[in-house]
Order: C-alpha cells, then structure tokens, then sequence
C-alpha cells in the first residue's frame, strides 16, 4: 500500500489553495462541500473564483505566494499552471510539516485527492495512487451507477438511530443481521421513494417487534426500446437486485445479461394472435406467488412500463392484493426511435405538440373521443397555468376533467395535486407549486390518487381545498 487511506474532517478548519484558475476552482467547490474555510492566494483569479470572494464564500488573496500564507492552514493545494511555484509551494508546506497536494504532481504531493463517490455521510474514495487517474475516474462511474442515492440517506438514518440500536440488538451479531435488513429490506425501498418518516417508523416498529423478515414486492422496470445502454442507472440496480425478472417478449437477450447471475429469468411476452388476457393473468399469478415468498421481482417491460406496457393494470392488481411496487421509469420507443433517427419530436417553428397513440385499442372500447380519451401533459405551464386551463374548456374540454400536477418530478421533494380541470390553477396557488412542474390532463390522472408510491399527494377536493397526504405505500 503506498498510500495510507485517510478521510479528514476539515469543517470550519483553514485550507490554502494557491492559483485561481478553473483546475484550482474546482478543488475549492470540493473544499466548500466538506466545511473547509477556504483561502486563495494568486496574481491573477478566474471570474468565478472572483465571484466566491465577492459572495464572501472564499478569502482571495492576489499577489505572489509567500510562505507566510500557510500559518494557520491544516491543508495546502498548489493548483497552478507554473511547476516552479507549485514545488516552491510543496516545499514550504513540507517544512512545516503540511499535507500538500500539487495538482497533476504526485511526486511532489505529500496528499491525495482520490476520485470520490458522494453519498453523505457514507463516501467512498479511489485512489491509484496518482499513477492513473483515469482508471480511478473510471472505477468511480462504475460504483456509482451500483452505489444508489438513498444510502446516504439510509446511513444518516442509521447514524441517528444508533443508541437505541444498540440497546434493542445488544447481541453483536443480531445486530449485524438487523444492519444487514436495513439494506435489503423495506427502509431503504421507503428513503427510495421520498418517505424518510415512514422509513423512521419501519426502523422504529422492527425494533420494537423483533420482525426483520424479507418482504416482497414488484419492481415495475422499463427495459427501454433495445439498446441495452439506454436502461437507466436504477433499472440496472433493480436487475442486480433481483429474485425473479418476468420479461416481455421484445426485451432482448443484451438487457437480460444485466440481471443478477442466480435471478430466475422467466418470459412472459404476449405475442400476436395469442390470449393476451390469459397471459395478463399468469402474470399477475406470479407476481403475487414469488412476492408473496418474500422475493425482489422484477417485471421487466420494453420501454417504459406506463406507456402502453400494461403498467397502470399491474399497478391495481399489486395494490388491491397489499403487494409492495415501485415503478422504474424506461426511455420509451417513441423518445428512442425519434433520437435514433434524428428526428426531432418537437422543434420549434415545426412542431409543438406530441401526441402517442397505439393502433390497439382494448375490445369494447368507445370510440375515440378526443376531449375525454387523450391524456395530455404540459411541459413548462406553471407561470400561465390558469390562461391554459381557461383554453381547455373553451375548446370543450369538461371543466370536471381529472387533472394532476405534478411538482420537482422524480426528485426527493416531489408533490402531486389532484384536482380538477376548473380548480387546478386555483389549487396550485394556495399550495405555492413553482417550477419545474407538468400539468397532466384526463381520465388517468385520478388513478394517481390510489396508485401513488413515491412522494407527497394532495388532492383539492373542490376549488381553494387541499387536503394534503403521503402517498401510501401499497402494503399499507
């Protein structure tokens, strides 16, 4: 080991970083993010590192290094593009007995800066010793398309909970098996879908009950149009962490050598002519039968589940049956194809409105109705939200039309509101949506208020009222 691995606590602590340019400017972002009060000595600054000593977020120095500048400091970074100066700064630091990291030098660097997977509290760090950077960079992209963003929740979880952690498992390797649960089990899925106080009281209940069985449930995945370099990041965790992947027909053999080596991959695609009814139903047959044993199932759909895959019927069948879901979303084939072909589906000056349909319609259907069978989504209308609702009903749209809008899409403070076509507006104002926000438009939006699994729901039931709530988990 040529390196002793070492993670250092630099909050309210002094750092020096000597030269103001975009390679030092970078290292002092790093520096801000772990706490450290940040000094910058150069003759000439970056605009952006000018603009942190304006905000007050750095002190800036300009003029020649000298090395009085290092009393005080617990760290030094020589960042500049002079290989003189940055050894007379590796020097001084040396006789002083500082760590001293030279950017692109590891033979003057007394300190590292490896490659850094963030997941706060829990970091993790590659280092090559500065021999090859590159290979570090590239092992970090690897863990972190493995390392999913809810551990640092989760650790921060297990931080708070520690003492009484101890007193319930005071058995050291009982408390392994409970930390263990932790990571496989319910409290994770629960900081994955936004909801840290329902985790808090999973954690709190298996305490208190002893119960850390494994419990199943479904993951909904869109396996994307066929590339398997078009499956998302959490797509590829939900293989890794799979018991059993049910597959369609079209997700191809590139994209199932993603799966855990001992998952049980088993297909379910419909294919043309076929009972497709029959088939829906051995579907739904066995998710219930390999959840109900405690397994991870993947339903492994092309595209994007929700997007004519079936995913809104499954969704009901997993939640009246008390199943555990989650829905991966997938790039669908329309979105694929389009950029495959370089078509652009929307192009201003061209084209402002997308439509999806499919030449299949389910038997017994109405005839299409424009007004009340499309689903429409609206990209970008918080700001003009009640001029647009106003245009839907003059073009005679039912001003009682389902509507939800959903707030921070995807992201840890997701909010949907239900309402209806004639109160969506008003409803938003009263609870401060701001953007990024879509505004989806039809029948389908109230199934949002059973089926939710991931975020903050609040439903208006008439105009001016919100009643807000957390969208259940399905187990509930």
């Amino acid at each position: 080991m040529q390196h002793f691995p070492l993670f250092l606590d630099l909050r309210g602590r002094s750092v020096l970083v000597v030269g103001a340019g975009m390679v030092a400017e970078r290292k002092i972002a790093l520096l801000r993010s772990a706490g450290a009060v940040v000094s910058v000595v150069a003759e000439a600054a970056h605009p952006r590192v000018l603009e942190r000593a304006q905000a007050g977020e750095i002190m800036l120095s300009l003029g020649r290094f000298e090395p009085c500048r290092l009393d005080g400091a617990w760290l030094v970074i020589a960042a500049t593009g002079d290989a003189a100066l940055n050894a007379e700064v590796a020097r001084a630091a040396d006789a002083r007995r500082l760590w001293c990291n030279v950017v692109d030098d590891a033979g003057s660097s007394s300190a590292q800066v490896p490659a850094i997977v963030d997941r706060s509290p829990v970091t993790i760090a590659i280092s090559s010793a500065g021999t090859a950077p590159v290979i570090a960079r590239r092992l970090r992209e690897r863990i972190e398309a493995l390392l999913e963003p809810a551990v640092g929740a989760l650790a921060e979880l297990a931080q708070r909970k520690r003492p009484l952690i101890r007193v319930a498992r005071p058995d050291l390797a009982a408390r392994r098996r409970f930390y263990d649960w932790l990571l496989d089990g319910p409290v994770l899925d629960a900081l994955r879908r936004g909801r840290g106080r329902q985790a808090e009281a999973l954690l709190d209940g298996a305490l208190a009950s002893g119960d850390t069985r494994a419990r199943g449930k479904v993951l909904l995945v869109g396996a994307g149009p066929g590339d398997p370099g078009l499956l998302t990041l959490r797509g590829l965790r939900a293989l890794n962490e799979a018991d059993v992947v049910l597959h369609d027909r079209l997700v191809g053999p590139e994209v199932l050598a993603l799966a855990r080596r001992d998952a049980l991959c088993i297909a379910v695609g419909k294919t043309p002519g076929g009972d497709h009814e029959a088939t829906q139903r051995r579907i739904h047959a066995l998710m219930s039968s390999h959840a109900n044993q405690g397994r991870c199932v993947v339903r492994l759909k092309g595209g994007d589940p929700m997007v004519y895959g079936r995913g809104g019927e499954e969704l009901e069948y997993l939640r009246a049956h008390g199943i555990d879901y989650e829905v991966v979303p997938g790039i669908t084939a329309a979105l694929a194809c389009g950029a495959y072909a370089g078509i652009p589906l929307t192009h201003r000056g061209h084209a402002d409105t997308l439509t999806l349909a499919t030449a299949h319609r389910h038997d017994g259907a109405r005839p299409d109705d424009t007004r009340t069978s499309r689903t429409r989504v609206y990209y970008m209308g918080v700001g003009g939200l009640s001029g647009l609702c106003e245009r839907l009903v003059r073009e005679g749209l039912d001003p009682m039309m389902p509507c939800a809008l959903v707030e921070n899409g995807s992201r840890p403070g997701q909010r949907t509101i239900h309402a209806e076509l004639g109160a969506i507006a008003d409803a938003a104002v009263a609870h401060g949506v701001g953007s990024p926000a879509l505004l989806i438009v039809g029948e389908v939006a109230a199934l949002g208020q059973r089926l939710a699994w991931f975020g903050e729901v609040l439903t208006a039931q008439a105009p001016g009222s919100i009643e807000p709530r957390a969208a259940e988990r399905v187990a509930a």
